[in-house]
């Protein structure tokens, strides 16, 4: 193939014709095209197209705006086109720096999550070619964000390139809006945050004692980001529209008190008081078959109110919110 008609240059690749800047580069290009697959490709290309490092194929770096996702199977993300490393390891250890971004991460740190206590002879060099691999990889906007910091790595990013930052900012507006006595604001904030989620936390990653414990804490800011939302849509008196989601959430979950509780008030609130009770009969069997234990106080209190006629009105709905939301605001604080 003539390298001039195909508009082939050391800037990357171009389809017959066209100029400016490409919107594949290829790192490393030279006029030997044995060396790197240069193709003929579209200016704009496919959602689908991704880049598999370690591989002969030329890496993409489109520079632009990047995001990286973390609530749910790992995603990389450059102008909205998936680029997301193909090899595990290498994957594994974005996660890594993902999970700690703007904080330093010890490389002895990323050889233990990955390798365990059997790391190969190679390990440190391996460990530094994708850290290479990642660099060529991770350049949001041209701008170099994975740096050497001794004793390992550090990877900086706004608060708007990765999606559990933004999490983290929306659940905390939310909680505060609850607190402040704007159940609506808080609820749409909420929403907004728990919709960043895509499936568990780095789904398709084999974490392991490193990465465990960040993707428990982010599981758990998750389900308080559930709970004070639900509490938001109670206090706005959105009863019907919360049973069949707290319907789904006992079945998932039939040993959360919680969920039972807030099952109950909903449906009394709807009128059906009798169904309420049945929520109530339904957790203390399992509790007992399971435990052998038996329904905390406040469900208990609840489950009486509703025999004698006197469930709390709406500000104690209004009050349990708020003592939630200064509890979760002060532990993330503390």
């Amino acid at each position: 193939m003539d390298s001039r008609s195909a508009g082939v240059g050391r800037r990357g690749v171009f389809p017959s014709g066209q100029s400016g800047w490409p919107i594949w580069k290829c790192a490393g290009a030279t006029w030997e095209m044995r060396r790197c697959h240069l193709v003929r490709i579209p200016l704009e290309p496919p959602r689908e197209a991704r880049i598999y490092l370690g591989s002969r194929k030329c890496p993409a770096d489109i520079g632009g705006m990047m995001k990286f996702n973390i609530l749910g199977p790992l995603e990389v993300l450059d102008r909205g086109i998936p680029c997301t490393p193909s090899a595990l390891k290498v994957r594994w250890t974005l996660a890594i720096l993902l999970m700690n971004a703007n904080r330093i991460v010890d490389l002895g740190l990323i050889i233990e999550e990955i390798w365990g206590g059997s790391p190969p002879r190679t390990v440190v060099t391996t460990a530094q070619t994708y850290i290479y691999q990642l660099r060529k990889l991770c350049r949001p906007q041209g701008r170099d964000v994975i740096l050497t910091k001794a004793p390992g790595y550090v990877l900086l990013l706004g608060e708007e390139e990765l999606d559990a930052q933004e999490f983290e900012r929306l659940h905390t507006e939310g909680d505060r809006l609850l607190a402040a006595g704007n159940p609506e604001a808080a609820a749409e904030r909420l929403r907004q945050a728990l919709g960043l989620w895509r499936g568990t936390a780095l789904a398709d990653i084999p974490v392991g004692g490193v990465l465990a414990g960040h993707v428990a804490v982010l599981e758990e800011m998750r389900m308080r980001a559930l709970e004070h939302r639900i509490l938001a849509d109670q206090q706005l008196g959105r009863h019907r529209e919360l049973i069949p989601e707290l319907r789904l959430l006992t079945l998932n979950q039939p040993l959360n008190e919680w969920y039972h509780e807030q099952l109950m008030l909903a449906l009394d609130a709807a009128g059906r008081r009798s169904e309420a009770l049945h929520v109530y009969r339904t957790l203390y069997r399992r509790l007992d078959e399971d435990l052998g234990i038996t329904p905390s106080r406040p469900v208990r209190d609840l489950h009486n109110e509703l025999l004698s006629g006197t469930v709390p009105a709406r500000q104690q709905f209004r009050a349990a919110a708020a003592r939630a939301v200064e509890q979760g605001l002060r532990a993330r604080s503390a």
